[in-house]
């Protein structure tokens, strides 16, 4: 009876050894495949306008910024009347579960080879870049998604 007894003990400690086994390495190949998949960039908007026109004499009156919009994710700021001929947010970091960054600027141009252009600088590259040209208030946007293929 006493061997029995220990066959059916050593018989129970193995299933439960088998059952702890069996969660452990469960447990321990979904820390796998919970890996990070989103990673953190250097994002940078830029904006643009190259005054055309007669070089001498100098013009009097230039072109100017109205309104400068970034967008990242769902946080949006509106920059209005930024002085010169260059606007800059300056360097931040993004991370790729954002998704989307937009921006969008328009301008008084002066002359009809007055230039606005916009970029997406994303890691030290141009990410996304759009110029209009032209004279009058002249608009542009882009965006740029971390999820394109």
């Amino acid at each position: 009876m006493k061997q029995f007894y220990k066959s059916k003990s050593l018989l129970r400690l193995s299933f439960l050894f088998i059952v702890l086994f069996s969660a452990f390495s469960l447990v321990s190949s979904c820390k796998d495949d919970d890996d990070e998949e989103y990673t953190d960039h250097i994002v940078q908007f830029e904006a643009k306008i190259v005054n055309g026109g007669p070089s001498t004499p100098p013009p009097t009156t230039f072109s100017k910024f109205k309104t400068v919009v970034t967008q990242v994710g769902t946080v949006s700021q509106t920059y209005f009347d930024p002085a010169g001929f260059t606007w800059s947010s300056g360097e931040f970091f993004v991370n790729s579960s954002q998704a989307q960054l937009n921006l969008a600027a328009n301008a008084e141009l002066l002359h009809a080879d007055s230039k606005l252009t916009i970029n997406i600088w994303v890691d030290g590259e141009i990410a996304k870049t759009v110029t209009v040209t032209g004279s009058g208030t002249k608009s542009v946007s882009l965006a740029h998604s971390f999820l394109e293929l």
